[in-house]
């Protein structure tokens, strides 16, 4: 966004109850204004994959009808991009739709961590993994700022799940927060300065989000640098002045002046400082000024509906993720002569999901229409068959359908079914990864008639067992906006490449999911004890198979990656170059992906984490060298002690992987890493006083000192020892073992660590 500036009248000089009325929303959507000094009111509505301006009726659930907007591709299919390029031309295009109706500021983008493929709301997030997250929304916020219009990234922080988001504690150990759940949102916020920062509704260890100063202020504002202002998501706030304290500046919707009366009657009574309430006050002033421009629409705001439609088209068409491809079922042989299109949503076709996000698209392609228009130009019949019903509804016609289905892929050369998953939604998860039973034994039928190609769209995985080893081909879909039916035809047609890479592991069973035990917790609290073990993380480390790793994703061409070179630069950064070869006969993407492995510092580690990725477009035959870098954090890991990032010193392998599962080339780097002094005190444990650099001699004379010849003997034949009593705390040893450590012995020791000792 352009450079903020506070008004010319300090909100800190308006009386405290004009303040204060900034800080609560005037209705629904809008804020306060205080027209005297200049403060004109925001407009804010939801994203983030389109505009949900509500003229009417006003909602946070989808309920009520909105104006109209292209509804482009989901963040669910937008993180199998693996492009920011895709985010960003996304995020540009909502920013022109959102200055065209008036908007100051879009919800959005979500970028919490999947961490279950139950998550009600995953259709809304972009992936398992912080890196890919992060770089993608950072891209969407930029451009889409760019237009004028504010962006508020969403739910800070730890909302992975709809099961009681209202009350529920995630409970979750600091260095999970910080190396899972917490980067994606510190990216978006130190490198594509978002305008606002929406809390999310759950509590974090106890605390509610709206009310936690640790989240909104120590490291939001404090260790991350953010300047622009704090939203509750709409109805987050249960005590207006604990949150205000907290640091959250503006509260949605609005509550008739409750909790501005509540600021102000808190202010009076002493325990809110008014500064406060000035601080917040110049935010929102200042977000307002911000996005006054984008709220006056113009007529060169006026928005050409089917250009942004094309555009949705375009874009669709990098997200679809070509998951299995045997004997070249795709693309669609021109010698095919009858294509069966199979499956209700092959001509009414699933979007978007449900909830706030929900857009009143301006159009809607079918895939159906679209093959026919394909089919047609290329001399080929296209056989529409139903298959089943898009509700589910109708068991008493789904054997007929399911009937009429075969006989018309009996008919054909190839069958083409789309199947998919329908009621996702906020406001609840999802308790199955399974496609309805009607619909597997439909594919399965199909499948057993002929050649079968089967076209997913979901907004969370689904499992593909019971029916993956029936079918030649699977086109993960997703959930592709408004013109996905035209983009997944262009694609079965060879129209268009698919270059999409799964965002998120599609795991063999529901039961290997790291959070499978956790999930969605009980008596109002959810326990993260997979802790850093998320997605590909854990399946990799504990080795357990999935049936399409995070990473996965084929091309209508082929690549090889060859001659991985790692240049140090520095003690605790590198850089990777890799040369990529398209060795196919037909243009293509191709996503590099570089993980880290090590089993450095005192921590367990993931068997590999992603540290830098890139998409690269090659034409039959060309080769390019790809460089990445790879910075502090890429070797880092979150130290709880010590408060801070660590690369601890040692060795690191450099992996390039086709995928998470599947590395094709790797080379071992030694860093310096960083140098910490260990601070012992009394109560830290034997082993650690023993393995210090500087403590450890000087303790083994001090002991040696002290022992008679027999003691010594004895002691080094019970080599067994030192392991036993490793974990007792210093003070413990001392009275337990009787040995020759007096008080002021261990006070010089604790000395030359640099601790204090008093």
């Amino acid at each position: 966004m352009p450079q903020i500036d506070v008004p010319q009248i300090d909100p800190a000089d308006l009386p405290l109850e004009r303040k204060a009325s900034l800080l609560s929303g005037r209705d629904f959507w809008s804020t306060e204004p205080i027209g005297e000094s200049g403060i004109a009111s925001i407009v804010l509505t939801d994203g983030p994959h389109g505009i949900r301006r509500q003229a009417g009726d006003a909602d946070h659930l989808g309920i009520h009808q909105s104006l109209p907007a292209t509804c482009f591709p989901l963040a669910v299919a937008v993180g199998s991009s693996w492009d920011p390029e895709v985010a960003a031309r996304i995020g540009a295009a909502v920013g022109r739709e959102a200055r065209a109706l008036g908007v100051g500021v879009v919800l959005g983008p979500g970028v919490n961590i999947k961490r279950s493929p139950l998550g009600g709301r995953n259709f809304e997030y972009y992936s398992e993994d912080p890196l890919l997250s992060g770089i993608l929304a950072a891209a969407h916020v930029r451009a889409m700022q760019a237009e004028g219009v504010g962006a508020s990234v969403k739910h800070f922080a730890a909302n992975n799940q709809e099961t009681d988001r209202m009350r529920v504690s995630a409970d979750a150990d600091e260095r999970t927060l910080r190396e899972i759940y917490l980067p994606a949102f510190e990216r978006v916020v130190t490198e594509a300065l978002p305008a606002t920062v929406m809390c999310s509704y759950n509590r974090i260890n106890g605390v509610h989000a709206s009310q936690n100063r640790w989240l909104l202020t120590d490291v939001l504002r404090d260790e991350w640098g953010f300047q622009g202002a704090v939203v509750s998501d709409w109805g987050a706030v249960g005590d207006r002045v604990a949150a205000l304290a907290a640091g959250l500046d503006l509260e949605m919707p609005g509550t008739d002046g409750i909790g501005a009366r509540a600021i102000v009657e808190a202010v009076h009574n002493g325990e809110l400082d008014e500064a406060v309430v000035d601080q917040s006050a110049r935010r929102i002033a200042a977000l307002s000024a911000a996005t006054l421009t984008a709220q006056d629409a113009s007529p060169a705001d006026v928005i050409d509906i089917d250009e942004h439609h094309e555009l949705a088209r375009e874009l669709a068409t990098s997200c679809a993720v070509l998951l299995k491809n045997e004997h070249q079922a795709l693309p669609l042989a021109r010698s095919l002569r009858r294509i069966a299109v199979i499956g209700a949503f092959a001509a009414d076709p699933l979007i978007q999901g449900g909830g706030s996000s929900q857009i009143n698209p301006t159009r809607i392609d079918t895939a159906l229409d679209a093959m026919r228009t394909l089919a047609k130009s290329r001399h080929q019949t296209v056989e529409y068959a139903q298959g089943f019903s898009a509700d589910g509804s109708g068991d008493g016609q789904a054997r007929a359908l399911s009937d009429q289905a075969v006989e018309t892929a009996q008919r054909a050369d190839i069958a083409v079914v789309f199947a998919g998953v329908t009621g996702e939604s906020e406001g609840f998860d999802r308790t199955t990864l399974d496609l309805p039973p009607g619909q597997v034994d439909l594919i399965r039928a199909v499948a057993a008639a002929g050649r079968t190609v089967v076209v997913l769209s979901n907004g969370g995985v689904v499992s593909l067992e019971g029916w993956h080893d029936d079918v030649e081909a699977i086109l993960e879909g997703w959930l592709l906006g408004q013109a996905g039916g035209s983009a997944i035809a262009d694609i079965l047609f060879g129209v268009a490449e698919p270059s999409g890479h799964l965002a998120e592991s599609i795991p063999r069973r529901l039961q290997d999911n790291p959070s499978y035990l956790n999930f969605p917790g009980e008596a109002s609290h959810v326990r993260y004890g997979e802790g850093v073990m998320v997605g590909y993380r854990y399946y990799e480390t504990v080795e357990v198979p999935v049936r399409y790793p995070f990473g996965h994703g084929l091309a209508y061409t082929t690549f090889s990656t060859d001659d991985l070179s790692v240049t140090l630069t520095g003690d605790d950064s590198a850089s990777a170059a890799v040369t990529v070869t398209n060795t196919g006969d037909r243009p293509g993407r191709h996503v590099v992906q570089v993980y880290v492995a090590t089993a450095a510092g005192p921590v367990r580690r993931p068997a590999r984490e992603l540290r830098a990725f890139t998409k690269v477009s090659l034409a039959p035959g060309e080769t390019r060298v790809v460089t990445l870098t790879l910075d502090r954090r890429s070797f880092a890991y979150y130290d709880i002690d010590l408060g801070q990032w660590v690369v601890a010193p040692g060795d690191y392998t450099v992996q390039v992987g086709h995928d998470a599962a599947q590395i094709v080339a790797e080379t071992v780097v030694t860093l310096t890493g960083d140098a910490i002094d260990t601070l012992l005190t009394i109560e830290s444990p034997v082993g650690d006083w023993f393995a210090h650099p500087v403590v450890g001699p000087v303790l083994m004379r001090t002991l040696a000192e002290g022992m008679t010849e027999e003691q010594a003997r004895q002691a080094e034949q019970q080599a067994d020892l030192l392991a036993m009593v490793a974990s007792m705390p210093m003070r413990q040893f001392v009275t337990f073992t009787g040995v020759g450590l007096d008080a002021g012995a261990l006070t010089q020791m604790i000395k030359l660590t640099g601790a204090k000792t008093s």
